[in-house]
């Protein structure tokens, strides 16, 4: 006689085994489920301007970290004045010769008005010049505004007021004035009128200028975010659990908000390479002899008129470069966002 117990449960393995177990590697593939993360990479994959985007930008990462090996294979330098070394190179009014500011298989852009230098490895310093400003601006600014943020809306109260103040005056206060009046100041304060300000001091000011006015905008988004947060089941398990602020803000807000953090870096990185080119045009930035495509820029608009080129080459690296990083943060804002759809 046939045990009751052991039939139904035969019947019930056979019925679980034909209605959810795989059959096949095919059927288990299926049944498998994706992260976030790789879905938010199948997405971006799809999406082919991010794809191109990806690779100008990692083509103008890959120039900048290459250019001393780009300069030794080249043979030549961002600093020697070639067209006073060889006179052939330049006319008596010490502008290039030959079509497009002096382009040859020796100088493949040229080389610049009055000083003789290679226009090239101009361009290919001033990447590294601009990216490692803006680079180091946007990581210490989305640090800085994340972690302000996040506190201010998870502690609410007279902090959450004062950073509140905080931003609302940073956002209102007119940058570019105050970095064209206080840099000065800031340079007479350690250096003397005779004395040189070196190159370091005045990228290290360019950056700290940079931070302190580039934060303000995550941390008010964040802050929302937080707002919200706060009251939902997870940070109330932590809460009642005996966690600490301190904990709850690290290890179970930040984390829920890394999404709107890297959309934020990825579309702030090619705004403050815009700004740090912006203030070199103004003077206030970087200057010669340092490469930057600013102060590059600046000098083409004094001399566009008997050479063109010089003015065009760092122009259009500039756009080339921002349009492309702008473009991927798009892509990458697409991809994280589960409510879009490409």
């Amino acid at each position: 006689m046939t045990n009751p117990t052991k039939a139904t449960a035969e019947a019930d393995t056979v019925g679980t085994a034909d209605t959810i177990a795989p059959t096949d590697a095919t059927s288990a593939k299926a049944f498998k489920g994706l992260s976030p993360a790789t879905i938010s990479w199948r997405r971006f994959k799809r999406d082919r301007t991010g794809v191109v985007s990806a690779f100008i930008v990692a083509f103008f990462v890959v120039v900048a970290l290459a250019a001393p090996l780009i300069s030794m294979i080249y043979g030549k330098d961002p600093y020697t004045l070639y067209g006073q070394e060889d006179p052939s190179l330049m006319n008596d009014y010490a502008f290039p010769l030959g079509s497009a500011g002096g382009m040859s298989p020796d100088h493949w852009l040229g080389i610049e008005p009055k000083l003789g230098r290679d226009v090239f490895m101009q361009l290919v310093y001033g990447i590294r010049t601009s990216l490692l400003i803006a680079l180091i601006a946007t990581v210490a600014s989305t640090v800085i505004g994340a972690i302000i943020g996040v506190a201010a809306g998870y502690l609410g109260g007279k902090f959450d007021y004062l950073v509140g103040r905080i931003i609302d005056i940073l956002m209102a206060f007119p940058s570019t004035l105050f970095f064209i009046a206080f840099t000065p100041v800031l340079f007479a304060a350690f250096y003397k009128p005779d004395e040189t300000v070196p190159p370091f001091a005045r990228s290290v000011v360019l950056v700290v200028m940079l931070v302190i006015f580039g934060w303000a905008g995550l941390a008010r988004l964040l802050r929302g975010t937080a707002l919200a947060f706060r009251e939902r089941e997870f940070v109330e398990a932590a809460r009642v659990t005996g966690a600490s602020p301190g904990r709850i803000i690290f290890k179970e807000l930040l984390p829920n908000l890394w999404t709107p953090i890297l959309i934020q870096a990825t579309l702030s990185l090619p705004a403050l390479v815009t700004a740090e080119a912006a203030l070199s045009y103004l003077g206030v930035g970087i200057i010669e002899p340092t490469p930057d495509w600013g102060r590059m820029i600046a000098f083409g608009t004094e001399v566009y008129q008997d050479d063109i080129s010089y003015l065009i080459f760092p122009g259009a690296a500039l756009v080339i470069f921002v349009l492309a990083f702008n473009l991927l943060g798009d892509s990458v804002r697409d991809a994280l966002d589960p409510k879009t759809k490409r």
